[in-house]
């Protein structure tokens, strides 16, 4: 059994990554993808928080999230977006009667500072080109990118090649 620790922080800003079942490429289909849009959505309805940023790739997704003043859960947000998601998919379950859509744990980064915060923006909107399935960030349709070019936090030709910033991570 692991020893790791999960730090909650009311109000903070996390990165995450979650992967697929067996990096199934679950996230290959448009339909998959506004399904789990979808499950944000509904949870976001309920448990307010903000998706500063977000990249769907076919087997894993990155976001960066700010959590509400006083609000330290992000824990039961990730249960309920995984189960909104999975409802009504076709799955086979495991020993402990869960479907085998999403890797039964997930990868939280609790944001230190604004240096720290920039490194995994930048790492979620380059992320598409690490992988090879685009040349440029605002050429992936699933990201924020364009939201963020938008906000003036990047200009849209940003990321033809690798930020120094990021070179060496990988929290996947």
């Amino acid at each position: 059994m692991s020893d790791y620790r999960r730090v909650y922080q009311p109000g903070g800003h996390y990165f995450f990554t979650l992967v697929t079942h067996n990096r199934l490429t679950r996230f290959s289909d448009p339909h998959e993808i506004e399904r789990l849009r979808a499950a944000f959505r509904h949870v976001k309805a309920q448990h307010p928080f903000s998706i500063e940023a977000i990249v769907i790739l076919p087997d894993h997704l990155h976001a960066l999230w700010t959590l509400p003043t006083g609000d330290d859960d992000f824990s039961l947000r990730w249960r309920l977006i995984k189960h909104k998601f999975s409802v009504g998919v076709e799955a086979p379950v495991n020993h402990r009667g869960e479907k085998s859509i999403w890797q039964r744990r997930y990868w939280e980064h609790l944001i230190r500072d604004p240096d720290d915060w920039e490194k995994h923006l930048d790492y979620i909107h380059y992320n598409p080109v690490k992988h090879g399935y685009v040349g440029r960030p605002r050429d992936w349709p699933y990201s924020s990118f364009a939201r963020c070019v938008e906000r003036g936090w990047y200009s849209p030709e940003w990321g033809a090649t690798c930020p120094a910033i990021i070179q060496g991570m990988n929290p996947e």
